[in-house]
């Protein structure tokens, strides 16, 4: 795939590449989200950022065709306090039902 830099020097897919492999993990979600659903497993996705903006765009443009019965998106706030309670607690509430994939947006 023919990739380019950006302004600052990162490694960027062209916009046709990107499309395609936009299509290609939308259609392996929703491949996803149909075994999950069948077998009734649980998933969590973490979506991480790296100093760049679109992985809430991406996030949307890859589960946008899925159920939304089968895909939830968590994306929660920095946390303010970390002493009144574990790191984890703040994800646990949010941990998938049988049958279904949670997507966090950021772990911080």
């Amino acid at each position: 795939m023919g990739n380019k830099e950006d302004s600052n020097g990162n490694s960027r897919l062209k916009r046709k590449d990107y499309e395609k492999e936009l299509r290609q993990a939308s259609r392996r979600a929703l491949q996803a989200s149909g075994l999950v659903k069948h077998k009734g497993l649980r998933v969590i996705v973490v979506f991480e950022r790296s100093g760049r903006r679109w992985e809430g765009w991406n996030i949307r443009a890859i589960t946008e065709r899925v159920s939304p019965r089968v895909f939830r998106l968590v994306a929660l706030p920095a946390p303010s306090d970390g002493k009144s309670q574990m790191y984890m607690q703040r994800y646990m509430r949010h941990f998938p039902a049988a049958g279904e994939i949670v997507i966090f947006d950021r772990s911080w």
